[in-house]
């Protein structure tokens, strides 16, 4: 933890945009090098022009690669592609644009060039597929240029098929081998490149599309607009300088709800956010550093809600008051929520509910569930995972602890089958002019009737070869028997949901766990813990965990 940690950003903290513009055309990446090379983790590849990890030669290779692929697949209708607010997103998307178009690819732009939420074009993509399946038209699907919550210095980039969500493991690793046979064969003319004519000149290659306008207008199959309308519910949304900005603003009028957008706009230095925990601008949501800006300001105004996302609006963060909703309660409250108010839901059937979370996500979760009578399935960090049982509408809520979620529309279709950060902050709307309780207050009701359970995470920082180390470690590996001094009574490798490896390990008794895995795109191993039996309980886990960690290392 940085002892700056919360403290607003100085002018030493920003990010110099000229010299970030500079190192992506000119700066070339070593292919031979690791950190250098084209690398999908969670969700997409991510680095910055600074390092040499998100230069041209990355983008151009990555488009290229998607274009083979889709070709492959026998993909043929048109592209989604949008941006965040990141300032290297802009040089990316005419990169990966003018690659796209020069392979054949047919785009669908945002209109007006505006920025575009990552639920916004997978909610594009699922639309226009439901009437391609029905009229024989090729598929769609979709490439988002964003790096999330990463840094101002950061870029990135996902590519999400014809099921609207992303990748899974076997398109971005067919995608990640072919983009580094291309950044290591050189095929990249950085000059001719930037000489094509702009691609939205390109008539017939290149389609705007409001995904604005129809994101916003389909809203209400997803969330009650009326309710909270109806309620006077008086609340805020702050994009945090994201692609939601004026999203919110088009939903208060559309809707007629007494919601204020607010923050100061589009700043690609973000000069305007607290520092998170490592010292770093970092816009994420579910940090109560990364928004102590957005805390702090809600303090003074009068709102119920405060709500918040991220740069491309795929993770939410609750502010009640001064509060800042732990993710892991949210989802809690959401999914006992929703199991009792959505009655389109039930299963024609008769078979049980079925909801997702990852391993690392709260047992609150597993209580809420079961008490429901509903399925649980767990499931390893990374949406793709969600993405099966979202689109065949048989998972009605899949969420993430990183403040990531999504669910279906009342009639229980696939409504994004990506993460959508505004959908779930119009959830806690919608949650608190139905109950007249707010998430927190619902939050603690919960705790009266399953027990306090304490979470916490740790990053650590590690090597690329302890990551390594730490993703080859099986339950062989653990030489104890206890933790915090209870008896250790399951090590898993591999999620229970579906099987799929962890990329870490997993270790339960009665009372508690502890979760250890790598970052997929961040040099830390995080370890996350959780006790049922008190929070002096959750430091000796975690305490327990890290050495434990280090013995199995050694």
């Amino acid at each position: 933890m940085s002892e700056r940690a919360g403290n607003y950003a100085t002018e030493a903290d920003l990010v110099d945009l000229d010299e970030l513009e500079s190192a992506y055309f000119k700066l070339r990446p070593d292919p031979t090098l690791p950190a250098q090379r084209v690398s999908f983790g969670t969700s997409g590849h991510r680095g910055s022009s600074l390092s040499r990890s998100f230069n041209e030669a990355h983008i151009v290779a990555i488009s290229q690669a998607i274009a083979e692929y889709r070709a492959a697949q026998g993909i043929t209708g048109p592209l989604f592609i949008g941006i965040d607010t990141h300032f290297l997103s802009g040089p990316a998307f005419a990169s990966a644009g003018q690659t796209l178009i020069t392979a054949g690819v047919n785009l669908r732009i945002s209109a007006g060039g505006s920025f575009t939420p990552t639920p916004a074009l997978s909610h594009a993509v699922l639309k226009y597929n439901e009437v391609a399946r029905l009229t024989g038209l090729g598929l769609a699907d979709g490439v988002l240029i964003t790096p999330s919550h990463n840094p101002p210095a950061d870029g990135g980039i996902k590519y999400n098929p014809p099921h609207g969500g992303p990748a899974d493991t076997t398109a971005t690793k067919w995608i990640e081998q072919r983009a580094n046979q291309l950044l290591a064969a050189g095929v990249v003319d950085h000059a001719s490149l930037r000489e094509i004519v702009p691609f939205a000149e390109k008539t017939g290659t290149v389609t705007q599309h409001d995904y604005a306008a129809e994101y916003i207008a389909d809203l209400k199959h997803v969330i009650d607009m009326t309710a909270i309308r109806s309620s006077g519910l008086r609340f805020a949304a702050h994009p945090l300088g994201g692609a939601a900005t004026g999203y919110w603003q088009a939903i208060a009028e559309t809707y007629e709800l007494n919601l204020t957008e607010i923050g100061p706009g589009i700043d690609q230095q973000w000069s305007f956010m607290t520092l998170d925990w490592d010292g770093k601008i970092r816009m994420d949501p579910s940090s109560l550093n990364a928004v102590k800006a957005v805390v702090d300001s809600a303090s003074h105004a009068d709102y119920t809600l405060t709500l918040a996302n991220d740069a491309d609006a795929d993770r939410h963060g609750i502010i009640v008051g001064t509060e800042l909703l732990n993710p892991n309660h949210f989802l809690a409250v959401a999914i006992d929520y929703l199991l009792t108010h959505r009655k389109g839901w039930h299963s024609a059937t008769g078979a049980p509910l079925t909801v997702g979370k990852t391993v690392v996500s709260s047992g609150m979760i597993d209580r809420v569930v079961a008490a429901h009578g509903a399925t649980l399935e767990e499931v390893p960090v990374g949406f793709k995972w969600f993405v099966p049982g979202l689109s065949a509408g048989t998972t009605v809520f899949g969420g993430e602890e990183s403040a990531g979620a999504s669910m279906l529309t009342f009639e229980g279709g696939p409504w994004s089958t990506d993460k959508d950060g505004i959908v779930l902050c119009l959830l806690a709307a919608e949650i608190t002019a139905v109950t007249g309780k707010t998430p927190a207050q619902l939050y603690q009701e919960l705790t009266e009737r399953f027990g306090p359970p304490a979470y916490g995470r740790i990053d650590a920082p590690a090597t690329a070869e302890q990551k390594s180390r730490l993703l080859a470690l099986s339950a062989a590996d653990i030489k104890t028997a206890t933790l915090a001094g209870e008896s250790i009574t399951e090590i898993l490798t591999h999620a229970p949901g579906n099987g799929a490896p962890i990329g870490g390990l997993v270790i339960k008794t009665a009372d508690a766990w502890a979760a250890i895995r790598p970052s997929g795109t961040e040099a830390v191993m995080k370890i996350y813990a959780e006790s049922f039996a008190g929070a002096e309980h959750l430091k000796r886990v975690q305490k327990e965990a890290q050495e434990l960690l280090a013995s199995a290392l050694s």
